[in-house]
């Protein structure tokens, strides 16, 4: 073991992950099996997709866009495609990508309207970064930045001929969290920084708090759109899944995670993982608002705290005053 893994292992945001990380997963798990045993309705089933023309808009990077985008050409010939790059802890970017995307739809004569946004992004970093907007770079990535690339793009989920979705991936670690701190300072990450020389940054606690603030936007934008338009909004929690996530963290620590969670049969391989993504993304419209677990179009309830209306309220008065300075900050005075 080198010294930053050692170092890792001697700090509290490491055993707040190993502990509290755990036992919030196998209560997500409680959560499902007594659920399954108080109803035998059975799993959500998804339809499936029909033929005819489609529209897709991808948002990874280059290379994985690119490949991507030739095989859904080569499985549907006729598939409209274009990939577009995104960095959600830009605002600049995300506006950019705003406008290409409108141009892109009116070059093609589609539909100015979106069907489905599905916000995958998130990060766990191991040092507190800042931004080029001056936000902590994993409140950003994580909330932040899918806070505003959803109100740029409402406009066009509202305006759909056919019902519109969000859907919002969060995590059981937003479990965690037993007070938050929704403040506009806290928001932009000065809460959670080092505070002093010396002192680590709380990537656990920081992490927690970017899955409940987009579980809570999630369960507010529902609020806000399930009577007055077609808009739905999901929230989707995969469980663990292995991929890239904790590519930060010493390898050794990353791999031995795994390598339990594997061995307790927790592990997803992406492919399962996906699951509860697609559980949302084609539930009917009745179930927005909920919150899918794990995948088999199970749903389970969230922590007590991510219900509390008048925080969540609260939370999109301050992200939406984040959003507004940022754009006053690139002379976007017409926007938003």
């Amino acid at each position: 073991m080198d010294s930053e893994a050692l170092r890792m292992v001697c700090s509290p945001q490491f055993w707040r992950m190993a502990v509290l990380w755990s036992i919030s997963l196998l209560h997500s798990y409680l959560l499902v099996f007594l659920r399954s045993r108080a109803a035998s309705t059975p799993g959500l089933r998804r339809p499936r997709p029909g033929a005819g023309r489609r529209q897709w808009r991808w948002r990874r990077r280059a290379t994985t866009s690119c490949s991507t985008v030739q095989e859904i050409q080569r499985q549907q010939p006729d598939a409209r495609l274009e990939a577009f790059q995104l960095d959600l802890a830009s605002y600049k970017s995300i506006k950019k990508f705003g406008s290409s995307l409108k141009q892109w739809i009116q070059e093609t004569n589609s539909e100015p309207a979106i069907q489905l946004l599905i916000n995958n992004a998130g990060i766990l970093a191991k040092s507190h970064r800042v931004t080029r907007d001056g936000l902590d770079e994993m409140i950003q990535t994580n909330y932040i930045g899918p806070f505003i690339l959803t109100s740029i793009l409402l406009p066009l989920l509202k305006n759909s001929s056919l019902p519109s979705r969000v859907v919002n991936l969060t995590s059981f670690t937003h479990r965690c969290v037993s007070g938050i701190d929704v403040s506009e300072d806290a928001l932009r990450g000065m809460k959670f920084g080092p505070c002093s020389v010396g002192e680590s940054y709380s990537l656990a606690s920081t992490y927690e708090y970017t899955k409940l603030c987009i579980l809570m936007f999630s369960y507010e934008l529902h609020r806000q759109l399930h009577i007055s338009s077609a808009v739905s909004v999901i929230a989707a929690d995969p469980g663990v899944v292995e991929t890239k996530i904790m590519r930060e963290l010493p390898k050794c620590l990353s791999w031995f995670a795994f390598f339990v969670l594997r061995f307790l049969n927790l592990l997803q391989e992406p492919g399962t993982g996906v699951g509860s993504v697609l559980d949302a993304a084609l539930a009917p419209p009745e179930e927005s608002g909920k919150y899918f677990f794990g995948g088999k179009g199970r749903t389970i309830r969230s922590s007590r705290l991510s219900y509390h209306t008048e925080v969540a309220k609260k939370l999109w008065a301050e992200s939406w005053a984040v959003f507004k300075d940022l754009q006053l900050r690139e002379g976007d005075f017409g926007n938003g």
